[in-house]
Order: C-alpha cells, then sequence, then structure tokens
C-alpha cells in the first residue's frame, strides 16, 4: 500500500444533488433578504407556506416555474432568475445507476447515493464494519442484520446492490476515497475465518490505488473521542455544500451546518495523526488476514 502521489483533478461540474441544494440554500438567503415569512412568500407567489419551505430544505422535487415565481416575489435580476430556473429544470438524478430501484430504497439511502455519487473526495471513518465500498460480497453477506421482512431473494438484490456501488471507484475519474478503519474491523470474524481473510485481501488491493487510502487506527492508539463512532465527510467543488453522514440503528443524519462540518474534518485529521500511515496500516491488515486463517500461530 504505497503512497503514491496524487494529481489534483480540474472541478467537475455539481451533480444534481448538489444543484438542488445550491437551489434551496439560495432560495433561502433570497427570502431571508426581503424579511418575508414562508408563508408571505409563498402567498405572493401563489405557492404552499409548505411548498417554499420544502425547497429551501432541499426536500424532494422541484417545479421550474415555481422557482421562476418566487424569483419574481424576491425581485432577483433577470440574470439570476434564469441561472436559478435552470438549476431547478436540472435538480432531478435521472441518469444515477440505483435510479431503477428508487421505489425500493428509503430515501437516506437515495441521498447517500447521490453524494457518493457526485463527490470529488470522501473520507470514512469506520469502528464496526469495512465500508460498503470496499466489502466483498461474501463479506456483505456475512454482516449480520436484524430481520427486515425481507425474503431471499430480496436480500440477495439488496447484496448486489451494495457491491454496484463501487463502481464509483472503478471510474476514469473517481473520487479521492480516504478510509480509517478502527482495527477492531480488522479482527471482527464476520462470515468465518476464509471470508476475513479474502476481505483482507481485498483491501490490500484497493489500497494499492493512487486514488485510495487506507489506514487502521490501531488498538494502541488508545480511546479516542473523535474516534468514538463512524462517520463519513462527503466533499465537492463547493466547500459550503459540503456533508457529513453519521448513521445509527434509528436513523441516518446527514448534517450541513459550517460548526458541524468543521468538526467532523478536524475529527478526520485527528484520527489520521493516531492512525497508522499507510505501510504499516497494510502490515496490519496482512497480519489480520493470517491470524483468521491460523489463530493459534
Amino acid at each position: 500500500m504505497t503512497s503514491t502521489p496524487r494529481t489534483r483533478r480540474s472541478p467537475e461540474p455539481a451533480g444534481p444533488n448538489a444543484r438542488r441544494r445550491q437551489l434551496g440554500y439560495r432560495l433561502l438567503e433570497l427570502r431571508n433578504a426581503t424579511g418575508m415569512s414562508a408563508e408571505q412568500a409563498g402567498e405572493a407567489a401563489g405557492i404552499s407556506k409548505a411548498t417554499v419551505s420544502r425547497y429551501e430544505r432541499t426536500k424532494g422535487t422541484v417545479r421550474w416555474n415555481q422557482v421562476d415565481q418566487l424569483c419574481r416575489v424576491y425581485g432577483v435580476s433577470d440574470t439570476e432568475r434564469a441561472q436559478l430556473v435552470e438549476l431547478a429544470k436540472n435538480s432531478k438524478n435521472t441518469d444515477g445507476w440505483w435510479v431503477p430501484f428508487a421505489g425500493r430504497l428509503k430515501k437516506p439511502m437515495l441521498l447517500l447515493l447521490a453524494l457518493e455519487d457526485e463527490s470529488l473526495s470522501i473520507r470514512h471513518h469506520s469502528v464496526g464494519v469495512v465500508p460498503g465500498l470496499l466489502q466483498t460480497l461474501d463479506y456483505a453477506r456475512g454482516i449480520k442484520v436484524a430481520d427486515q421482512g425481507l425474503t431471499a431473494e430480496e436480500t440477495e438484490e439488496h447484496l448486489r446492490m451494495r457491491i454496484q456501488r463501487q463502481h464509483i471507484l472503478d471510474r476514469a475519474s473517481p473520487p479521492e476515497y480516504r478510509v480509517i478503519l478502527d482495527e477492531a474491523v480488522l479482527r471482527r470474524a464476520v462470515g468465518g475465518p476464509e471470508v476475513m481473510a479474502a476481505q483482507c485481501e481485498h483491501l490490500l488491493k484497493r489500497g494499492q490505488e493512487p486514488h485510495i487510502t487506507i489506514r487502521v487506527l490501531p488498538f494502541s492508539a488508545g480511546a479516542l473521542v473523535a474516534g468514538l463512532s463512524s462517520f463519513i465527510v462527503f466533499a465537492g467543488t463547493d466547500p459550503a455544500l459540503d456533508t457529513v453522514f453519521v448513521e445509527s440503528q434509528v436513523g441516518s443524519l446527514f448534517l450541513e451546518t459550517p460548526t458541524e462540518r468543521d468538526r467532523y474534518r478536524r475529527d478526520f485529521d485527528a484520527l489520521c495523526q493516531e492512525a497508522l500511515d499507510p505501510n504499516a496500516s497494510a502490515s496490519l491488515i496482512a497480519k489480520a488476514a493470517h491470524t483468521h486463517l491460523h489463530p493459534s500461530e
């Protein structure tokens, strides 16, 4: 897992999810500048207060003609109005690989997939299991999940979709993927010794790719406040649109305030300082693979 010099990629156009959030944030700014309430703005534009709030909170789809009307109410220039209408027209994801499955996916998962697809940089700290983008199919199958009422066929489809997510790492212009694994992830037996050994080998192979960096936070680092929970930081062309994803058994959180983003960026950087470098991490991963197959040695 020798470190390879990174080449800086030129900024890429924002995807539908980023455009949708740009639109929502700007509409909120424009309304605040007028001093109007959401109810007043909606009444003046001929739409409901709920619709105004939904647009500003970047929830659901948007109708460009309603955005046009809000811009007229807010008194924006013709140039900016045209730009915001264009954002509205192009803020729906129609070509993502997951779109055909949208009816079977929960909204948090749809947003997560969109963020993965559009990000230029993904920073992932994991304390429980190998991140989905790096899992083998057998490892994913070995993770014990509480009964969700899925049939065997539905479960297999879910697993195939999880593996299909990994294709973003194989694109001609993939995101920079930086991962910090708690050592417990390597030691935890998922699916049996052979499955774990194969998973570790997969980590070693992917870690050799120039856009993927895998570090291990060893037990010897002790307990770190920044490392008590898993989180992902998604970054694109505009730092103001970066998003932090935190998941638990009862729900998913997408954190987008400047304070939240800065906190998790700092936490990831602090964990990098405590984690092993990529080469030492590779050695520990290889050792973990050997231990799974030969526990008595």
